[in-house]
């Protein structure tokens, strides 16, 4: 069982940023649009950095910041919900079953 499958939470990944529920993981992400590419960035004060494309505007930036995340943690687009933060570049997503866990989020 990978573990970013795994029920117990003795045997979840530590994060760098991000923490684990009853119902998935909860991740803190910063979002910065119009960039020239789009990637996961680097974990700064406890938040994702996510550089998306789209500008933030009709919902564009955070529907390409869910199709990112669900690309980056091998999952469906159903299975990331935008949890907080819709029109703020602060956001909170909720990831259920992950299929894996990013380098950029694996504490060391």
């Amino acid at each position: 069982m990978p573990p970013a499958a795994c029920s117990d939470d003795s045997q979840r990944p530590q994060l760098a940023c991000g923490r684990w529920t009853q119902d998935g993981l909860k991740l803190e992400v910063r979002v910065q649009t119009r960039c020239s590419v789009k990637k996961l960035g680097d974990v700064e004060n406890g938040r994702l950095k996510l550089r998306l494309t789209a500008a933030p505007a009709d919902g564009k930036a955070n529907e390409q910041a869910r199709r990112l995340l669900a690309d980056s943690f091998r999952t469906g687009i159903s299975r990331i919900e935008l949890t907080a933060g819709a029109r703020h570049r602060n956001k909170t997503f909720l990831i259920r079953d992950p299929g894996r866990i990013p380098p950029e989020l694996l504490g060391n």
